[in-house]
């Protein structure tokens, strides 16, 4: 009887060694990949980078140095425009638009007439910029504001016994300085007695004395 135990023991061991052998899931082996070295471009593999340090060391301040970095104001600076010399007589502007030479009163002479009237006419003989003239005769306003063209423009004035005093007030100096002009005078018979040039500063003048001659 105990015989027959054993061998049923054996037996029942045998076959359920054989039905776990056959139900059981294969155990998976981990895949093992070592490292590769990089390859560049030319196909060899490259060494490794030496990356530099972002962390520099800051230069210390020294404020006994020569030049130290100053906070407070410093006496010695100069205010600008400081010895710079202004010319009162130079209008604004002058200096820009122009040579940067004032222009004074002229005195353009004088000359006789017999007649009862003469014609004045002006022109700009140079570069026409839109100079512009006041004329006075015996220091009253006969043109109040002459446009300087390239044709001549002007008026007639009576002339008094004696000297009368023509004036031209340059009013501007256009869009070049100085004011440029040429003036021409005739007599009452249309016959040019006189002519002459000028060159203005705005403001300044430019006189012409005529003297009427008695019959």
């Amino acid at each position: 009887m105990r015989n027959l135990n054993f061998l049923f023991i054996v037996l029942f061991s045998l076959s359920m060694a054989q039905v776990s052998a056959q139900t059981d899931l294969p155990t998976a082996k981990p895949l093992k990949i070592e490292k590769a070295n990089p390859i560049n471009s030319s196909g060899t593999a490259s060494p490794v980078l030496k990356m530099p340090s972002l962390i520099k060391e800051q230069p210390s301040l020294d404020m006994n140095s020569k030049n130290p970095v100053k906070m407070l104001p410093d006496e010695e600076l100069v205010q600008a425009g400081t010895g710079m010399k202004i010319d009162p007589k130079v209008a604004p502007g002058e200096r820009l638009n122009g040579s940067g030479q004032y222009f004074p009163d002229q005195y353009l002479g004088d000359v006789k007439s017999s007649g009862k009237f003469i014609g004045i006419v002006c022109r700009d003989h140079e570069y026409v910029d839109g100079d512009r003239v006041k004329i006075y005769m015996n220091d009253m306003v006969v043109e109040q504001n002459l446009l300087l063209t390239g044709a001549f423009k002007g008026i007639n004035v009576d002339l008094q016994d004696g000297f009368n005093r023509l004036d031209f007030e340059a009013l501007n100096h256009g869009a070049s300085a100085p004011n440029t002009a040429q003036v021409d005078v005739y007599n009452d018979k249309g016959e040019l007695i006189y002519s002459n040039k000028w060159l203005l500063s705005a403001g300044s003048k430019a006189t012409l004395i005529v003297t009427k001659e008695s019959m």
